[in-house]
């Protein structure tokens, strides 16, 4: 199992290197493994395409960053460790996140995380019938509220960024829909 993880880390780094030097599109799987001395058979042992391998390294980076925080599990500092996990990894996700087409990254990001936010949202919700369009709403503006924001040119602090999100939850929780 250390090797197969040897081996996914090296295509990985790769990867990362090569998102650094041209766009995501223009890499193809020989360049991969051509940048860490592997052929294509090593590659496709691990991975369906190049879009399986950005998933895996969100997947597992992140949930490695959230098992290393799992002493403090509460919903804000969930929110927050996955800010800074894009923070400091934004040259990659700024680009991963533009990524279009089938398998790209925010579609995964999306699937990944939608449940997590659902449960997490359920913590912060006073409310004992929150339905699921209600869970849902509030969870896509989350992330998509993440894209926007790592996607911006002058992007804030993960911890300014936390705190605008928290005012938008107290802003909404103070208008009265019945009136508009």
């Amino acid at each position: 199992m250390a090797d197969s993880n040897t081996t996914k880390h090296a295509l990985a780094a790769a990867l990362k290197e090569l998102m650094e030097e041209k766009p995501f599109s223009k890499i193809n799987i020989a360049d991969i493994c051509a940048k860490c001395s592997m052929n294509r058979k090593s590659f496709y042992y691990h991975f369906k395409d190049k879009y399986d391998l950005v998933n895996w390294i969100f997947d597992t980076e992140f949930i490695e960053e959230i098992e290393n925080g799992a002493q403090n599990p509460n919903a804000w500092n969930f929110y927050r460790d996955l800010c800074n996990y894009f923070y400091d990894n934004r040259p990659f996700y700024r680009k991963a996140l533009k990524i279009r087409g089938q398998n790209a990254f925010s579609e995964h990001f999306r699937e990944l995380c939608l449940p997590i936010f659902t449960r997490v949202l359920e913590t912060l919700v006073d409310e004992p019938d929150v339905n699921d369009i209600q869970l849902n709403f509030f969870a896509d503006a989350f992330l998509l509220s993440i894209e926007r924001w790592i996607l911006s040119k002058d992007c804030m602090k993960p911890d300014e960024f936390v705190e605008a999100m928290k005012s938008c939850i107290r802003i909404a929780h103070k208008i009265h829909v019945d009136e508009l």
